[in-house]
């Protein structure tokens, strides 16, 4: 907001887009930069839709990773603070995958890309096979239930000040309703 500000105050071009990273793990730039990136109709890149890794289903309760997975390895990105959390995302992303019939690792990206703001992935991939999986996913598109799972298996916990700003419901905008939507009936 700091920049686009500037850039309104001093009549400059302001920017339309941002790289972020994002994920069903990593949801945290939906507190503040995708309500500004409707709220201005800007876009975002996401990089890291799996999470380095950690969402491609490769590993589980009882799998362990492949070896060569980076996130055990050199890459700390995303720092993994709830394992438990990450194993019931992975579990989701198995269980909507299969009723797809693709891959888990589709199933992140097209989760990312149906999210609001997000216009193109960023893909990082180490192998071809999944930079083939990768590229399949933009064919994706899950059904509003699927994102619901997701989202629901996925949530964090409000932060303040956005649990504030549901005192204020009749002034949201269509910005702050990419966040609080599913909080206004809590």
């Amino acid at each position: 907001m700091k920049a686009l500000r500037i850039a309104d105050r001093h009549d400059l071009t302001p920017f339309v887009s941002n790289q972020v990273h994002y994920s069903p793990y990593t949801r945290e730039i939906e507190n503040e930069i995708v309500p500004v990136a409707v709220d201005r109709v800007s876009a975002s890149w996401s990089g890291a839709q799996s999470s380095a890794g950690c969402c491609r289903a490769s590993t589980s309760r009882v799998v362990e990773a492949p070896a060569g997975s980076r996130h055990l390895t050199e890459w700390s990105e995303p720092p993994i603070d709830n394992q438990e959390k990450l194993y019931d995302i992975i579990e989701e992303l198995r269980a909507i995958a299969e009723g797809y019939g693709v891959s888990a690792a589709q199933v992140a990206p097209a989760y990312t890309m149906a999210k609001p703001a997000v216009t193109s992935l960023i893909v990082g991939a180490r192998t071809e096979d999944q930079l083939a999986d990768n590229l399949a996913a933009a064919d994706l598109e899950p059904a509003a239930a699927d994102i619901d799972r997701l989202d629901a298996v996925s949530a964090q916990a409000l932060p303040y000040p956005f649990w504030h700003h549901l005192n204020a419901r009749d002034r949201l905008s269509p910005g702050d309703l990419t966040l609080l939507p599913r909080h206004l009936d809590d």
